[in-house]
């Protein structure tokens, strides 16, 4: 009867395969999932046109015809904030996919080829680090005329450096490895190494500083609608609504909290897929959570 209790007391392969996925990966994979679809569906979500003014019925509060109020024009801030989730999106995803499409690719080289290759890289990458992103992103921006795309190459360029770095401390291990040195060994080539052999060790890093970086790319994406810099009006943007909230913040400050909820939900989502997906990737993390 002991060892039958015993037995029974044991998980079960699909417990432990449960709880080897961390609740975090789990959370944050819901919340952004959910942020995705009611971006993908808020053309038809959204109960009135985005950009719709009704002069009568500006600064309404909540109520059964207009959910989360009305803006300074009449605008409906629910039809604003399930448009808005669409610009949001393309500035975090849209950025920290352009600088991985740059920061990956030099700091590959840079870690592999190392010698003076290495240098001008990384004291390029120095540089760009010592400016502040927003200032950086605003020096970026200032040379021509305010876009959502723009703004999204901008932020992009901003965090290219961190990628860089996180890729050339990967490579710089990896290529010390017993079978690197054998595929040296047999004359393969420097970019068949780097995407054949490194790349595809080193991407859990790279892949959890990129879902980080999403939110970064987020946050400054805002800032810079904020600031005018970003999407213009009447584009339905958090950042943007957040801005033109602001002097209607006593009156009305519906009009300033429902998309400032919203990018703290999926700031917070995106926070809980890197932290998940550290937790799932990192092999000492892995070691403390095994039953």
């Amino acid at each position: 009867m002991d060892a039958l209790a015993a037995e029974t007391a044991l998980p079960t392969p699909m417990q432990r395969r449960a709880a080897r996925v961390p609740r975090t990966l789990v959370w944050g994979a819901v919340i952004v999932l959910a942020i995705i679809g009611l971006a993908a569906a808020g053309p038809y979500l959204a109960p009135y046109p985005y950009d719709e003014m009704a002069i009568m019925s500006r600064l309404k509060s909540p109520s059964l015809a207009h959910w989360l109020g009305t803006d300074e024009f009449g605008r409906d801030v629910l039809s604003r904030v399930l448009i808005g989730a669409r610009p949001t999106l393309y500035m975090g995803f849209g950025a920290t996919g352009f600088s991985l499409l740059i920061g990956v690719p030099l700091g590959l080289v840079a870690g592999y080829r190392r010698g003076r290759v290495d240098e001008a890289i990384m004291r390029v990458a120095d540089v760009l680090m010592s400016f502040p992103p927003i200032l950086l992103g605003l020096l970026v921006l200032a040379v021509t005329a305010p876009a959502l795309w723009k703004a999204i190459l901008a932020v992009g360029i901003v965090y290219i450096p961190p990628i860089v770095r996180i890729a050339r401390s990967v490579t710089l291990e990896l290529a010390q490895e017993e079978f690197i040195l054998a595929a040296q060994a047999r004359g393969d080539g420097a970019w068949y190494i780097l995407l054949a052999e490194i790349l595809p060790n080193a991407w859990p890093p790279i892949a959890v500083e990129g879902s980080l970086r999403v939110t970064f790319a987020i946050l400054l994406g805002a800032a810079l609608s904020f600031l005018g810099m970003g999407a213009q009006p009447p584009t339905a943007d958090w950042g943007l609504m957040i801005s033109e909230a602001r002097a209607f913040v006593e009156r009305a400050p519906w009009i300033a909290l429902a998309p400032g909820i919203a990018m703290c939900v999926t700031v917070v989502g995106v926070n809980l897929l890197g932290d998940g997906l550290r937790e799932a990737l990192d092999p000492r993390m892995r070691m403390l959570r095994a039953p």
